[in-house]
């Protein structure tokens, strides 16, 4: 006779439901009762079946990621590759296929997502971000299917979410510049469509205030999350003659570019004007100077997302489970 759950449950001493959240590896579960249940399992010979799984409960076995910008801003970008190797990294452990969507809308982002989970191709979702007035969220939320964000969500809904906290990031940031003297802080924002840009922007500002310095509207740019993105955008400010001793930038690849400006303009970056970054990706140690930035675990953000979903779709179903990351500021040469 075949080993069952209720089996490996009764020997360990728990519940069939936190069996199944072990073999989902829920974060909530403690290291020492998966350790407990993973070594019954193994005295026992029980081993989930995903094959089997996938017949009884109509599952696809795999896991759709949703992108939320171009194909060719998120290719570019670091945090992509290092996000989907975090994703990867748990969902390999499962068994479990990935399935990426590519849209170059929001709206057919949206259907695209919603066909992936109506049509049955994927058992849940990966959100990377959300958006203002995100429309996405609240038809998922409805129609009950498994999801978790990585980012902030502002509308009502109660979602599944895994995220740093940017507004206090980006205040960590530009608390450093103000403690080394610097009083005229330039700001490269991303598409304020995005919440990340605002919760960056919003730490920005609140720094600002915090410190009696008023909001200089003349320092502020919006770019694409990109190196030409940044580059022009930091066009635009010194176009104007905007002065400007240090400048913060949302994202790295934005950071770079305003290096770049600088640089062509024959302004000394970490000298003349301080640079910081946001996520500390790769590229931001191969530059000269290095790029200060604010180190965002993005690796560890994919994996508890992972982690998550697996949890509310092969799990026992419970409430909402968020959990905030702690970020860092990385100092070198730029800043």
């Amino acid at each position: 006779m075949s080993v069952t759950i209720k089996d490996v449950a009764l020997k360990a001493g728990v519940s069939p439901s936190t069996v199944s959240r072990v073999i989902a590896d829920h974060p909530r579960i403690s290291p020492e009762t998966k350790e407990r249940v993973r070594g019954v399992m193994a005295d026992l010979g029980y081993y989930p079946n995903a094959i089997a799984r996938s017949l009884v409960n109509q599952t696809s076995n795999s896991l759709g990621v949703i992108r939320s910008r171009t194909g060719e801003e998120n290719f570019a970008n670091p945090f992509f590759p290092a996000v989907i190797q975090g994703i990867s990294s748990v969902a390999h452990k499962h068994r479990l296929n990935l399935v990426l969507s590519t849209s170059n809308t929001f709206e057919q982002e949206d259907e695209e997502c919603l066909n992936l989970l109506r049509q049955r191709r994927v058992d849940g979702v990966i959100l990377l971000a959300s958006h203002s007035e995100d429309r996405l969220i609240p038809r998922l939320s409805v129609d009950g299917f498994p999801f978790v964000l990585i980012g902030r969500y502002d509308g009502p809904e109660a979602i599944n979410w895994v995220n740093n906290d940017n507004v206090r990031d980006a205040k960590t940031a530009i608390n450093y510049l103000l403690k080394k003297g610097h009083q005229s802080i330039a700001c490269l924002d991303g598409d304020p469509r995005f919440i990340v840009s605002l919760d960056r922007f919003a730490g920005y500002s609140e720094a600002l205030a915090d410190h009696g310095l008023s909001l200089d509207s003349s320092l502020v740019e919006h770019s694409e999350f990109s190196v030409e993105g940044g580059y022009q955008a930091t066009l635009r400010l010194l176009e104007r003659n905007s002065r400007f001793s240090a400048l913060f930038a949302v994202d790295d690849l934005m950071a770079i570019g305003a290096m770049r400006a600088l640089q062509e303009r024959g302004l000394k970056v970490g000298e003349d004007v301080a640079v910081i970054g946001f996520n500390n990706t790769i590229l931001g140690a191969c530059v000269q100077p290095a790029l200060t930035s604010v180190h965002v675990p993005i690796y560890e953000l994919g994996q508890i997302a992972v982690q998550m979903l697996v949890a509310q779709i092969y799990g026992s179903g419970e409430g909402p489970d968020h959990q905030v990351l702690p970020a860092h500021l990385v100092i070198r040469d730029s800043g």
